[in-house]
């Protein structure tokens, strides 16, 4: 079996954002694949999807925080610079972190370790709401 829609995400603001709940969510069919994978896609560039620890939530400000230090607002080599300082930067943390990610469906549920949930990496001060892709394959 294949399926595929699409998963909206309201806005959320700058920052690593747990997202696994949502996600869940929008895709009651989980229930029905004894096993499987869903590939979840972000349609922006500037943001990103990936997977990191569910539990506490000074990891997420912490990533946000490091990434901010890595990847810098207003270097003075940025030429991408008239859509506001965060944009350049934006893109450059969507491209390291990636637009998607794969994960088992195991007996239908997201076969993701203990503590490990999905998030949503919102790298613009108004990013506005996002589109993901979700393609499901299983049985």
């Amino acid at each position: 079996m294949w399926a595929q829609q699409q998963i909206h995400l309201r806005a959320y603001p700058r920052g690593f954002h747990l997202i696994t709940d949502e996600i869940k969510q929008q895709l009651p069919q989980l229930a029905d694949i004894s096993v499987g994978l869903l590939h979840l896609f972000i349609q922006h560039t500037s943001a990103s999807l990936t997977l990191n620890e569910n539990a506490d939530p000074t990891v997420r400000s912490d990533m946000e925080q490091h990434f901010n230090h890595f990847v810098p607002e207003r270097s003075p080599y940025y030429v991408h610079t008239y859509e506001g300082d965060d944009d350049m930067p934006a893109h450059i943390k969507a491209s390291l972190l990636g637009s998607s990610v794969t994960i088992p469906i195991s007996q239908g549920r997201l076969a993701l370790g203990i503590w490990q949930g999905i998030y949503l990496g919102e790298h613009r001060d108004h990013g506005g709401k996002r589109r993901l892709v979700a393609t499901l394959q299983g049985e």
